[in-house]
Order: C-alpha cells, then sequence, then structure tokens
C-alpha cells in the first residue's frame, strides 16, 4: 500500500493464488526483496484497475533489476497475458525461461506446470484460472468475427485459442498470423474459459509464443 492509501501491484506478471502455497511463497520472497528498503516505482498502466490498485513496475534501487524480473527468475510469478511495456518483454521472458527449466518455485508444482494442449480435461480442471498451454495446431478456422485456433479435430471438445478478427492484423505485425500457425507448436496464456471445449481468449501478442519444448507439458 503507498503512502497516500492507494494499493500498487506488481505490473507483468501473474502469481499464484494469495491463499495457496506457492502464492504464499511468492509473497515471503517479496517481503524478503523489499524488507527496510524504499520502493522505486513506476506506473506500468495509465488507469487502475477494477479494484483501484495501480500497476506499477518496481526495484529496490535506481538501475537495479525489477522485482518483476526478481521474482519471475526465482519461479515465484509468470510471464501475464498483459504486458503494456514491450521493451520488457524479452528480459520477462528469459526469465521465467530459465525458472521453468529449472523447475524453481512454482514450476516445481504440477498445479503450474505448463499444460498439454492435447488434454483437454486437464486444462478445464483450471477453468477461472491462468494457465499455460502449449500443444502443436491442429488447424485454423474463421467463423464471424473470430479466428479459432484448434489444438484437436473435434472443436467441441478440443482445447482452441480465439482470436477476435480485429486484432488479426495487430499479430501478423508482430509476426503471430493467426493464418500461418496450424502445423507449429505454440503455447498460449491466459485465464481458462469452457465454451464447449476450453478456450484462451487472445487479446494481445504477448499471449502467444511460437516454440516451446515437448517435453515441458503436464
Amino acid at each position: 500500500r503507498l503512502a497516500d492509501g492507494r494499493e500498487a501491484v506488481l505490473a507483468g506478471i501473474e502469481v499464484a493464488p494469495a491463499a495457496s502455497a506457492a502464492g504464499a511463497a511468492s509473497r515471503d520472497a517479496l517481503a524478503a526483496l523489499v524488507a527496510g528498503r524504499e520502493v522505486d516505482l513506476r506506473q506500468g498502466v495509465p488507469l487502475p484497475d477494477r479494484w483501484g490498485r495501480l500497476a506499477a513496475w518496481a526495484s529496490v534501487e535506481e538501475g537495479a533489476r525489477s522485482l518483476q524480473l526478481v521474482l519471475l527468475a526465482q519461479g515465484h510469478a509468470r510471464v501475464a497475458a498483459r504486458v503494456e511495456d514491450q521493451a520488457c518483454m524479452p528480459a520477462l521472458r528469459a526469465a521465467e525461461r530459465a525458472a521453468r527449466a529449472a523447475l524453481l518455485g512454482l514450476w516445481s508444482d504440477p498445479v503450474y506446470a505448463v499444460l498439454a494442449a492435447e488434454r483437454p480435461a486437464e486444462i478445464l480442471k483450471r477453468r477461472g484460472e491462468f494457465a499455460v498451454v502449449a500443444g502443436r495446431v491442429d488447424s485454423v478456422r474463421e467463423s464471424g468475427a473470430t479466428i479459432y485456433v484448434n489444438f484437436g479435430r473435434r472443436w467441441s471438445e478440443a482445447f482452441a485459442a480465439t482470436i477476435p478478427k480485429r486484432i488479426e492484423r495487430a499479430l501478423a505485425a508482430a509476426g503471430l498470423d493467426p493464418g500461418r500457425l496450424a502445423g507449429r507448436r505454440i503455447e498460449v496464456r491466459g485465464v481458462v474459459e469452457q465454451r464447449g471445449g476450453p478456450r484462451i481468449e487472445i487479446l494481445r501478442a504477448e499471449q502467444l509464443t511460437v516454440g516451446g519444448r515437448p517435453d515441458e507439458t503436464r
């Protein structure tokens, strides 16, 4: 909480639910990083969220690594589905990737492991929660104003990423043309919904990553 009474949250990362063991570990890690130190904040999103909280980039001294990078590197957070400061993305992804490879922090817990797109029943267990899902794209099709990136042939049951057509050009400009994803291994992050099978809606380029390790999913 800030001196003026407002509440700030760390921009660009997603931590485990507060009531979980992983959530408690991330909270303890953050407390250890800031204990007795002055924290520098840089506002990450222009407007507060629906709870009135400000999203900010934070560090404990000028020029130091952000607290976000430290928590990601320790495995206490995941890169969020929304990252306003795109200049930070390479470093954020690299920190997460290293923690994942070493199974640090929450990455050692099967609850937060990267989910296999070909196992929709497992993905549905995370309905309403943030998750990272990876797999090979079976097909890409359009229906009305939506593009469906399908990871199985039974569309009513398989996992799919849904993309509003209005952001198709923005994705293509970022090197993520939806029409060229069929047959490629990709990673999707966001909140799991159920519409027949499990779905994650893609609204921003940072939610999609091409590539990934096939042996990392569960």
